[in-house]
């Protein structure tokens, strides 16, 4: 049986509980690019590796934020993982603070300072897919606290009652 390497991606209000599938380069762009090109509110993806293990409760033990904006050609990303912690990219120490991304309208906050190139966001998903879920390596990479406001119950139908 060969493993599924695939991502699972949620932008859209459709995608809460079908995720669109990515086993490609070409997915992965065609994603950022629906991103780039989509409704104002709709500049995120949330993304998990179904290469990589789940809880004994069935949730995904790890996730990944990509934030993008048409307007400034940069993106952000933010991966939670057993082996990192909370990290997030690390762009330029002169970028706009308060960055925030819309995935399927969820608000998600990024840590100041972590836009980047969005060529370099399309290359970082395109290692975490090729990889089977590995911390991309084609970044740098910096930790982050994740605030308990506004957390809610598992908006992405990622359990596993799929």
């Amino acid at each position: 049986m060969t493993a599924d390497n695939r991502l699972e991606a949620r932008y859209r209000p459709a995608d809460m509980r079908n995720p669109v599938l990515l086993s490609t380069s070409d997915d992965v762009d065609s994603v950022i690019d629906a991103l780039l090109t989509g409704p104002a509110l709709h500049d995120a993806v949330h993304i998990l590796s179904r290469a990589r293990p789940r809880t004994p409760a069935g949730f995904p033990e790890h996730e990944m934020y990509a934030g993008v904006s048409r307007e400034l050609q940069v993106g952000a990303l933010a991966l939670t993982a057993p082996e990192v912690g909370h990290v997030a990219s690390v762009g330029v120490s002169e970028a706009r603070s308060g960055v925030a991304y819309h995935a399927a309208g969820h608000w998600t906050e990024f840590p100041d300072d972590s836009e980047i190139p969005i060529s370099l966001v399309r290359e970082a998903v395109k290692e975490f897919l090729h990889s089977g879920g590995r911390v991309p390596n084609c970044i740098e990479w910096k930790p982050f606290e994740i605030s308990d406001e506004n957390v809610e119950d598992d908006p992405w139908g990622s359990s596993g009652d799929q």
